[in-house]
């Protein structure tokens, strides 16, 4: 098996989230949920392993990333891509930063690219700074997320602050000349001491340009945006078909239903949209802490509705919702009480019978998958721009799972409502 492309990333959705992106592009994708004990024995141009680093400790998060690489090169990849969010979730002090230096000192190499735009969901970068639609990040409900509040939108002042190599811009006026004048800039960049290089993207066109002009990076750091542009590079060289059917999935059936875990606005917005066609189960975290058996609860409630139609269970909730809930639980204990209630809840709907399941939010999909023992999935079609279906790898005679992990910025308000659609009957 010659692998192309080894990439890792910091949370589950996000992983989907990239490697969607990938199958789009035309590469057969498999992602595995955390780093595997051996070789998948699966045909494959791209190889995906989705940690749950983004707000773990910054070493634990280092040593993570580098066992998810050890295992990639033992598998052959030939590039590397460390992917993170479009909203450059981190803080001061990590953690893509130090992951994407230990990973490039790993590597043996002293220069990347550090790119979350991704224009088709509103993230942009000019000048270094990144936007939201039409705002700064700062300014956009990134700057009240309860784990990784993101107060600067100017990247390349923010990075340098994680990182002990220094960080440059390659500007739009130079973007929009294409690749050439983009790699021309790497070296320049590179002349000046320079260890990650910040480039400017507001459309496709420039993500395409940029990812052209990584062809010989050995490691590269972005959002998924960026997978628009590589995969040119590989069928240039001759290393991948010009025409292939990289999205086809097994056949899946069984009853249909939603775990919704961010609290993020699309989210909101989602669960509002869902709650006014199908019914829908609140998770509240307070009956959590008081010791009721919520998880147990909803599962009763959701009894014969599961067979009429898609259920919600949900834990979304407005930002000062969620605020209240911190100040009296505290932010971990609160974040625990409800990933293990929608775990135990997708463990539950499961033996109910449901087999295509979305789940909204990174750490609620990482909660979700490690509940269902889920080691690996196979790329499927694109429901929203960054968020595929997906089917898990079961064990011959056993039916797969369809499984959409939804990171909570992403996707329309119905989209809960259409994803359904994408699944072959």
């Amino acid at each position: 098996m010659t692998v192309l492309l080894g990439c890792i990333a910091d949370d589950f959705t996000g992983g989907t989230d990239l490697a969607g992106m990938l199958v789009k592009a035309g590469m057969r994708t498999v992602q595995m949920i955390g780093v595997p004990r051996g070789p998948i024995g699966e045909d494959v141009d791209a190889l995906l392993i989705a940690l749950k680093s983004r707000t773990s400790p910054v070493e634990e998060a280092i040593n993570e990333s580098l066992a998810a690489l050890s295992w990639l090169r033992e598998a052959g990849c030939r590039q590397f891509y460390f992917k993170y969010c479009s909203t450059f979730d981190s803080t001061p002090r990590g953690n893509i930063g130090p992951v994407a230096e230990a990973l490039m000192r790993a590597l043996g190499c002293d220069f990347t690219i550090a790119c979350p735009a991704f224009p088709v969901n509103g993230r942009t970068l000019y000048k270094g700074h990144l936007f939201v639609g039409d705002v700064l990040l700062s300014d956009s409900g990134m700057s009240k997320h309860p784990l990784t509040p993101m107060t600067d939108a100017n990247l390349v002042r923010f990075l340098q602050t994680q990182v002990e190599g220094k960080v440059g811009l390659v500007d739009y006026e130079v973007v929009r000349q294409g690749a050439e004048a983009i790699r021309a800039r790497f070296a320049r960049l590179r002349a000046e001491g320079c260890n990650f290089a910040v480039p400017d993207a507001i459309g496709n066109d420039d993500l395409m340009a940029i990812g052209e002009a990584c062809a010989d990076l050995p490691l590269i750091t972005a959002g998924s945006g960026i997978a628009l542009g590589l995969p040119q590079n590989f069928r240039g060289a001759g290393l991948l078909p010009d025409k292939q059917v990289a999205d086809a999935l097994p056949p899946t059936g069984g009853l249909r239903a939603v775990i919704a875990g961010s609290c993020s606005i699309a989210t909101q917005g989602q669960v509002a949209a869902m709650r006014e066609k199908h019914p829908a189960f609140h998770i509240d975290p307070f009956e959590l802490a008081q010791g009721r058996d919520v998880a147990g609860e909803a599962l009763a409630w959701a009894g014969d509705r599961l067979e009429k139609e898609p259920v919600l269970f949900y834990a979304t909730a407005a930002p000062e919702a969620v605020q209240a809930v911190q100040s009296r639980l505290g932010t971990e204990k609160a974040g625990a009480l409800v990933e293990e209630a929608l775990a135990a809840i997708a463990r539950g709907i499961v033996a109910l019978g449901v087999g295509q399941l979305i789940v909204a939010g990174g750490e609620t999909a990482g909660a979700v998958v490690k509940a269902l023992g889920v080691t690996g999935l196979r790329i499927g079609p694109e429901i929203d721009p960054g968020v595929p279906w997906t089917a898990t790898l079961a064990k011959a005679g056993d039916r797969p799972l369809a499984l959409a992990l939804k990171s909570g910025n992403f996707g329309t308000p119905d989209f809960f409502l259409k994803a359904w659609s994408k699944l072959a009957a």
